[in-house]
């Protein structure tokens, strides 16, 4: 009886010990594509009027600027579309 006993719960335990490894396997292959996967970039305006009163036009420009370049360095935006964009930032 003590062998059955044994056998049985060795086989609970790699049960168990199987499960936790896949759960694991899965966790880290959903942390990697996390990590590979390129920033995700909110879509916000470049202009418009809901600008912070507190900010002046130069500190706003900056914050607009930054964000462009974000946008770029993400992908979301080509180098013209940057130039172009940033251009009429600075013309403002």
């Amino acid at each position: 009886m003590g062998l059955f006993r044994t056998a049985g719960r060795a086989a609970v335990a790699g049960s168990v010990v199987g499960r936790v490894q896949r759960r694991q396997q899965q966790r880290f292959a959903a942390e990697d594509a996390l990590a590979a996967a390129p920033p995700v970039v909110a879509a916000t305006p470049l202009a418009g009027p809901s600008q912070p009163s507190s900010m002046d036009a130069t500190d706003h420009k900056l914050v607009q600027l930054k964000q462009l370049g974000e946008l770029r360095v993400a992908g979301v935006l080509t180098e013209e579309e940057f130039q172009g964009e940033k251009t009429k930032i600075l013309a403002l």
